[in-house]
């Protein structure tokens, strides 16, 4: 089954908004006649599309996603535009619940000679993660910054954190994509969905170098309530904004 129209017919029929492209791109991805097929039965049976195919875009890059790993949204390239903005060569970065490693990868690709770290508590991201940095950046693995080596504290001018932030009682009216194949740690923020970030926020200081960064996203609703919670713990807090995207930048004295 190799026939772009029939595929695409198959996974219109099945909800799949962008059937043309996805047919595009489980053909260009698979080696044999054999994968298209598993491909399509995983697909149609409601798995992502990022975990059938294996890679996920993010900002030009394509990025390996195994089954089971939060895939990174294309809003969260604007997360990386804010910590990419005065990052320069030598800096010290820090990518916490980083996933498949999208953030760090953009980061280090964008600012080539940064030294890059990133962590996070699932094995499987942390597998991916380390595939897709290489030898360009350390991948740990802990909760939040628990992982991150003692050498790093007072070192760090940009921490970059995709915390979960989706309240819990919202998990339930997600895509199935998300809450049925992504892992729920990645998704389940707490009850207003910033326990993450009000974690996040009271360690964050401990890393950072002078006039240093932590920046995370949210949505534009829970972005003053995360300002808030930053300044609470001495960051002097800003907030941007993009369509439906928010990101909190807390900036060390």
């Amino acid at each position: 089954m190799r026939d772009t129209a029939e595929l695409t017919s198959r996974l219109r029929a099945a909800g799949c908004v962008f059937a043309e492209d996805e047919a595009a791109l489980i053909l260009s991805t698979a080696r044999t006649a054999g994968e298209v097929q598993s491909m399509m039965t995983r697909r149609l049976a409601g798995e992502p599309l990022e975990h059938v195919l294996g890679w996920a875009e993010f900002r030009g890059l394509r990025l390996v996603v195994a089954p089971g790993v939060f895939v990174p949204r294309r809003r969260t390239e604007f997360l990386v535009d804010r910590a990419a903005d005065g990052l320069v060569a030598g800096n010290v970065a820090v990518d916490l619940c980083c996933g498949c490693g999208a953030v760090a990868a953009a980061l280090v690709a964008e600012v080539p000679g940064i030294e890059i770290h990133a962590a996070d508590l699932d094995p499987a991201a942390v597998r991916c993660a380390r595939t897709n940095l290489g030898q360009k950046g350390s991948v740990h693995r802990g909760d939040l910054d628990d992982a991150l080596p003692s050498t790093l504290r007072g070192r760090v001018d940009v921490l970059v954190a995709n915390t979960p932030y989706v309240p819990t009682a919202e998990i339930a009216h997600m895509p199935p994509e998300a809450r049925e194949h992504e892992p729920g740690l990645a998704l389940d923020g707490g009850t207003d969905g910033l326990d993450v970030q009000r974690r996040l926020a009271a360690r964050a200081r401990r890393w950072l170098a002078p006039g240093a960064r932590v920046l995370v996203e949210s949505s534009i609703d829970q972005s003053s309530t995360t300002a808030r919670v930053f300044e609470r713990h001495g960051l002097t807090a800003h907030v941007f904004t993009d369509e439906d995207t928010a990101v909190v930048v807390g900036h060390a004295g």
